[in-house]
């Protein structure tokens, strides 16, 4: 997953970043509100960690500015000395969803995150996923459309399979190519236009079928679910 943590204190950034990164997500780390709301304008990401003292707002105001910019799907945790029973009630009251108070034990905040992400982004490993004619099947790592199985080599699925799963969500281009190439790979746009250009021909993405991939300017890409129209 991809994190976005803000804390105007870089230590406590960098033990939340690799602790989280420990975990297998994605941590990008930011020491002001404004370094954050900048890039939360053109970058998406699926769990946000916040302080309460910030040089130039506070979390409240970050997280409700969240709510009302980026929508409510996104966990959003704060991490932060207050402590008090009204500081939690405000802080809660404002949008977030858990508050951690500081110190940060790495135990509690691991078991904090993946609570959340695992509410927000329910675990689908399990079993067939289904989504109209569209089947995923995640043991064989294979997708049938129609119970006809469509040949995909493994960053198109894992790409498909993303984008079925965060369907209605804006995504950006950062964001979809972390998850697909990994955090350390240099991958040139071009390749990720690429790649959903063949997803949309290899599983036939038009109203037609229930579903479509559209590009959003300066940002990324959303996947929605359409009403297929009437057939004449």
């Amino acid at each position: 997953m991809r994190i976005a943590a803000l804390d105007d204190d870089a230590l406590q950034l960098d033990l939340i970043k690799q602790a989280t990164e420990a975990m297998g997500h994605v941590c990008h780390t930011y020491l002001n509100g404004a370094s954050l709301q900048r890039e939360m304008r053109r970058e998406t990401f699926d769990l946000l960690i916040v302080d309460w003292h910030l040089p130039d707002t506070t979390g409240p105001e970050v997280v409700r500015w969240v709510r009302e910019t980026v929508g409510t799907q996104m966990p959003i945790l704060f991490v932060t000395n207050r402590q008090e029973e009204r500081d939690i009630v405000e802080g809660l009251g404002s949008g977030a969803d858990d508050f951690m108070v500081k110190p940060v034990r790495i135990g509690e905040l691991n078991a904090r995150v993946s609570a959340l992400l695992r509410r927000a982004y329910p675990d689908t490993t399990g079993g067939a996923l289904e989504f109209g004619r569209y089947r995923f099947l995640p043991e064989s790592r294979s997708l049938q459309i129609d119970g006809v199985p469509v040949e995909l080599k493994n960053r198109e699925y894992d790409l498909a399979l993303f984008l079925f799963q965060n369907m209605g969500r804006l995504l950006s281009r950062d964001h979809l190519k972390e998850i697909v190439w990994g955090q350390v790979a240099d991958v040139m746009s071009r390749s990720l236009d690429t790649h959903i250009s063949r997803l949309r021909t290899l599983l036939d993405l038009r109203p037609a079928n229930g579903f479509i991939v559209s590009a959003v300017y300066g940002v990324g890409y959303r996947f929605e679910a359409v009403e297929a129209p009437p057939k004449t």
